[in-house]
Formats: structure tokens, C-alpha cells, sequence
């Protein structure tokens, strides 16, 4: 029996493309839709702006654009997005969304490896990556890189968003029921409250003692549109257990930690990481959210599929100890069985993941 209410598949995506619910410059990509969510493709211009912005209910974004923009770069032929600065970007998708049909996005997980804070923003919005059901109009993007410089052009895709139908977020007992048959995180004890799964972080690291890394500064640009470009050291400095199995955060530094638990995403359902849980600590511990059924998966490659944390400390130094909680899964239903799964010939770059920088440095 089909269900009324849930996060639509992949088949359904292209449908909406096809009706005219989701319309766009020009064709979409062959790879651009995933299992449950869309990437977002970045459209010719950008605009540097004096500061990020929220439009509110009786704002276009493009009037906001009209008074606080600072110049434009073409994106055409790529162009350098400089740290600490704020861009936004209108993308080539724009949406009419049925009444009934909501939208939520979030950075891809190879932009939030870089360090690139990205929204998405609709005219009238009131959050940020939240569109609400029934909305009609173009999407933005703001981008501000926080580490490293980049090169993006026109088509360049650092967003996704995923479209659902209703509420589809699991309940506790729901999300117990389906730890037990399908064990979501390999955890024997597993701590399931506010809705979610936790998840904890492993320092004692791998064969090595590695544990993670640390983004350096004053590095060369990178570029959003190629793979194995760089060299690991001319951009991160490796972090190593030395037998204490902590490690204490630097404000504004940037880290590149993974969980303890491996990870399992069942094909019938989706998931997404809170970003930020002040209940466990002053950090932050995500910023690309989504994982898409099959991650994890044993049968689409899967099995032992780790969660590579994007890190950043808030206003103090904050000490991480081995095994600590640092966030939570929240698990939703699928409305339908997608017809690929993440890692399934679908050119996916993190399945089977431990410790993995983001796609475009080389090792």
C-alpha cells in the first residue's frame, strides 16, 4: 500500500520537471537527481552582498539584492569566491509547487567538507532552506566559503533539496522498531530520544592514530568542479590520537572528524543530521545533512558507512572527548522505493566511507 505522506523518490522528482512543478534554464543533468533530492545548479551571476539576509513575508529577494549588493561577478566561465566574503546566486531551478508539497535543503556533502556556508532562499522566506508547500518563484543561494577560497561557474552544484508530501518523520517508537530490524547505527545500546538516533564521535582513530583533520589557511583556491586536484597537505593538516583520545576545538577553526558508528540508511527512508544539538556541546557538527536511502547500505555497497562530521567550535575552545555524543539522525518515510540507491552505479562518492575528505583532493 502506498503511503500518503513521505519524501519523494527519484522518479517522482522527474515528474515534477516534467508537469511543469519544477522548471528550469535549460535541461537537467543526467546525474542531477539523486535518490530523494535534486541538486541545485548555480545560475550565470553572482552577487557580493554587505551582509546575509532574511527577505520576510513582504520582501523579493531581487529588492533585497537591489539595495544591499556590493557588485556582480560572472559566473559564466568560473570565478573566485573569496573567504569571509557573502555571495548570492539565483539558480537555474525555480519551483510551483503543488498546495500539498513542501521543500527543505541543505549543502551538498562534498560543500560542507569545503567549508562552504550555503542557504537556500525564496522570495518571502522566513528560514533559511525552508520552502514552504504551495510556494511559486525562483530560487537563490547564498554562498560565503569560510576556509578556502573557491572557483564555481554557472551549472556548478553546491545545494540539494528534497521534496515531501506531509509530515514524514519517524516517531520514537517508530524509529526503535526499525533500529531493531534494520540497525541504523551499529551501536549495542543505542540512544534514541528527541526524535532522533545518536550518533557519537570516534578519536582514537584508525591503524595510524589518525583522527581527523584541520583546514589550513591562506591556501590556493578550490576548484567546486574538479575531482583529486589537490594535494591533502597543501590544504589540511592531519590530526593524530597521541593516547588521550580528545581533542580540543579552536574557535573558528575548521575540523574534519567522522562518527564511531557506522551508518545505515534502509531504502524505504531518508535521513538527515541536526547540524547543531545544544544539548551535547557549543559546536557544530554538520552542515551537509542529508544522507539518502541506501547509504549504508550493504547490498547497494554500503556496509560500515561512517558520518564524516564538518566541525566548527562556537565563541570558546571546547574539548571532545572519545565516544561523545554529537548529534542526532532523524529518520523519514520514503513516499515510494527509489529506483537507484545511493552508491548503486549512481557515481557516489562517500559510500563505505571512514575518514574522507570531500571529492577533490587526491588519497
Amino acid at each position: 500500500m502506498a503511503r500518503e505522506t513521505g519524501i519523494l523518490a527519484d522518479r517522482a522528482i522527474a515528474a515534477l520537471f516534467e508537469t511543469g512543478r519544477l522548471i528550469s534554464e535549460r535541461e537537467l543533468d543526467h546525474d542531477q537527481i539523486q535518490p530523494a533530492s535534486l541538486d541545485l545548479r548555480l545560475g550565470a551571476k553572482a552577487f557580493r552582498v554587505r551582509a546575509s539576509f532574511m527577505p520576510g513575508p513582504n520582501s523579493l529577494v531581487s529588492d533585497k539584492l537591489d539595495r544591499l549588493k556590493l557588485h556582480v561577478v560572472d559566473l559564466s566561465e568560473g570565478a573566485v569566491l573569496e573567504t569571509g566574503c557573502v555571495y548570492i546566486v539565483p539558480l537555474m531551478e525555480s519551483l510551483d509547487l503543488p498546495a500539498d508539497m513542501s521543500a527543505s535543503a541543505n549543502p551538498k556533502s562534498s560543500t560542507g567538507r569545503l567549508d562552504i556556508f550555503t542557504r537556500v532562499i525564496t522570495d518571502h522566506a522566513q528560514e533559511f532552506d525552508k520552502i514552504p508547500a504551495g510556494y511559486r518563484g525562483p530560487l537563490y543561494l547564498e554562498i560565503s566559503p569560510r576556509t578556502f577560497p573557491i572557483v564555481a561557474r554557472q551549472g556548478s552544484r553546491l545545494s540539494q533539496i528534497r521534496f515531501r508530501i506531509g509530515n514524514a518523520i519517524l516517531t520514537e517508537p517508530e524509529l526503535v522498531h526499525l533500529h531493531e530490524t534494520e540497525t541504523l547505527v551499529a551501536s549495542a545500546k543505542p540512544n534514541v530520544s528527541g526524535g532522533g538516533i545518536a550518533l557519537s564521535i570516534d578519536l582514537k582513530g584508525d591503524a595510524n592514530g589518525l583522527i581527523g583533520y584541520r583546514g589550513k589557511h591562506h591556501t590556493a583556491v578550490v576548484d567546486v568542479d574538479k575531482k583529486a586536484q589537490h594535494d591533502v597537505f597543501d590544504f589540511w593538516e592531519p590530526l593524530y590520537s597521541r593516547g588521550r583520545n580528545e581533542l580540543i576545538l579552536d574557535p573558528d577553526e575548521f575540523y574534519i572528524l567522522v562518527s564511531r558508528e557506522a551508518v545505515h540508511v534502509p531504502p524505504l527512508y531518508a535521513a538527515e543530521m541536526t547540524p547543531f544539538d545544544p544539548l551535547v556541546g557549543e559546536f557544530r557538527v554538520h552542515y551537509a545533512g542529508f544522507f539518502d536511502p541506501g547509504f549504508g547500505h550493504e547490498a547497494a555497497g554500503g556496509r560500515g558507512s561512517r558520518a564524516v562530521l564538518e566541525v566548527r567550535s562556537h565563541e570558546v575552545p571546547f574539548i571532545l572527548e572519545d565516544s561523545q555524543l554529537v548529534g542526532r539522525l532523524i529518520y523519514e518515510h520514503m513516499l515510494e522505493h527509489p529506483e537507484g540507491l545511493y552508491g548503486s552505479g549512481l557515481g557516489s562518492n562517500y559510500q563505505a566511507q571512514g575518514l574522507k575528505l570531500s571529492k577533490h583532493f587526491r588519497g
